[in-house]
């Protein structure tokens, strides 16, 4: 017998559509959001009189890839290009960012805590004189740590 959905919430897996992005205790609408990527690099050894003729592998630093996010173009909507401009010699005003991916009741049932995150790159609209496709924009942010928590 084919599954109705009652028990949707234990046996299907959440749709990634429905999330939020809390900036600097702002929330602001995002069309996307990805490279939430975390990976340990690998620390080998092997010392000179092991008996077994190949090395060992440790865990050692982590490193996090930046993140990318993407929102439409709105008039009088320069926060992207605030932030950016205090780049100067690391005095870059630093935020936490707060990614939220929700239920169907809006509860957060998986919380990515971005720390210390400053702008690297943005890529504002391309323009096309045929084009009919809302203006999109993109920021890619780097951060120092990364916080994971399952509801």
């Amino acid at each position: 017998m084919a599954d109705d959905g009652s028990k949707q919430g234990t046996t299907w897996p959440l749709p990634k559509f429905y999330f939020k992005v809390t900036w600097d205790g702002t929330e602001i609408s995002f069309q996307e959001v990805s490279g939430l990527d975390a990976e340990t690099q690998i620390i080998e050894y092997r010392h000179g009189n092991s008996p077994v003729f190949s090395t060992l592998k440790m865990p050692g630093i982590a490193k996090y890839s930046n993140v990318t996010m993407k929102k439409g173009v709105f008039d009088n909507d320069d926060t992207y290009w605030k932030w950016y401009a205090q780049i100067k010699l690391n005095t870059i005003k630093r935020i936490t960012v707060v990614i939220q991916l929700l239920d169907e009741t809006g509860k957060a049932k998986q919380t990515w805590t971005l720390n210390n995150a400053w702008p690297t790159k943005i890529t504002p609209t391309d323009v096309k004189s045929d084009g009919n496709e809302a203006a999109i924009e993109s920021i890619e942010i780097a951060y120092e740590t990364l916080k994971i928590e399952a509801a």
